[in-house]
């Protein structure tokens, strides 16, 4: 759609300068809301997206791109969403993730690494009457449906 690659390049423009932060998606809802998901390798401040809106706002309008109602939304994704790219992957590593394969199976562990072809797990495995065991487990990203990050209390 043309609003959101016009979005894209006016976000891209807005951090150009700043190559700790990404876009992690544009999407213009049917509701008309336009939402803007970006992250950073150390987080995203509140300024950051608050800067983003007013450039992406100004020049929506100033071009007249979206002739209908919209509302704009520019956020991070929630600590619930699942990561969708290498960059988030990169980000969390060291954290405990849950891993929801194709085939429906589940995997929980420690995020050891992460590249284009497979991310790489440290899985607790108990079997009944033994200590639990720690292994790695290499998953290919072509098999991963969702991966989240686990929340820990701590």
């Amino acid at each position: 759609m043309q609003i959101e690659k016009r979005v894209k390049e006016l976000v891209e423009e807005k951090i150009a300068d700043r190559e700790d932060l990404f876009i992690v998606s544009i999407t213009m809802l049917k509701n008309g809301v336009l939402s803007i998901l970006l992250d950073g390798d150390n987080g995203i401040a509140i300024a950051d997206c608050v800067a983003v809106s007013r450039h992406v706002g100004f020049h929506l309008e100033e071009e007249n791109v979206i002739e209908h109602a919209y509302r704009l939304e520019v956020s991070s994704p929630g600590i619930d969403s699942p990561l969708t790219m290498l960059r988030q992957y990169t980000k969390n590593i060291g954290r405990d993730v849950r891993v929801k394969l194709l085939s429906s199976d589940i995997k929980e562990g420690k995020l050891l690494s992460a590249t284009e072809s497979e991310i790489v797990i440290e899985e607790k495995i108990k079997e009944k009457g033994k200590k639990a065991e720690l292994k790695e487990a290499a998953i290919p990203t072509n098999q991963i449906k969702e991966t989240r990050v686990l929340i820990s209390f701590k």
